[in-house]
């Protein structure tokens, strides 16, 4: 008779010690909470921003532009993986483009950022608008003069995702550069840019 009570008790136990533990169990398989997005230029100032050479930025009706000089615009921060979208217009003849994981922020080049192109007319056209210059050349041309623009950049560890328009140019991998600033450039013509935002890991 104690032998059996023995059973019952010792099983009351192991099932009350179970139904303890499944509580934590469930809780900590909720999901993480979502990334937000952050304004990077909401179309009123350029704080958060610095500015490499000799381009006459401005800001006028939401947007920064330019049309005269060479040079970058700068974020203060670093990004290594991220979702980034933009508003980007262009005169036909604009040479611009949007680098991204910069490794030095005082010499930007193709050499050492990733430089996702805007440039409808550049002399070779494998690496014109829509390319990763020197990485990956765009499977769509589009042209981008004298109208509002949408860019989709999406740097993910070496997975790397261009869209222009809604339409895929670029889906490479690389590993060359793993994180920096983001900077926006004016070498040519007249160049706009507006709606900046950023979803970073």
């Amino acid at each position: 008779m104690l032998r059996n009570v023995g059973v019952s008790i010792a099983m009351g136990v192991g099932l009350a010690a179970c139904s303890q533990g499944s509580g934590p169990a469930t809780e900590q398989a909720q999901a993480p909470p979502a990334r937000e997005w952050v304004t990077l230029f909401g179309g009123s100032d350029l704080s958060g921003w610095t500015t490499t050479g000799d381009a006459k930025w401005e800001v006028a009706d939401g947007a920064v532009m330019a049309d005269s000089g060479t040079g970058f615009l700068v974020t203060r921060d670093v990004y290594d993986d991220f979702d980034l979208q933009l508003e980007f217009f262009v005169s036909p003849d604009a040479n611009s483009g949007v680098f991204i994981r910069c490794a030095n922020p005082a010499q930007i080049g193709a050499a050492n950022c990733y430089e996702v192109n805007i440039f409808d007319q550049r002399p070779d056209p494998s690496y014109r608008t829509g390319a990763i210059v020197d990485v990956a050349k765009p499977s769509v041309m589009l042209d981008t003069g004298n109208r509002w623009n949408n860019y989709e950049i999406s740097a993910h560890g070496r997975h790397l995702v261009i869209k222009l328009n809604g339409q895929t140019t670029v889906d490479v991998e690389d590993d060359k550069l793993a994180a920096g600033p983001i900077a926006l450039q004016y070498g040519a013509g007249h160049v706009k840019f507006r709606n900046l935002r950023i979803r970073a890991d």
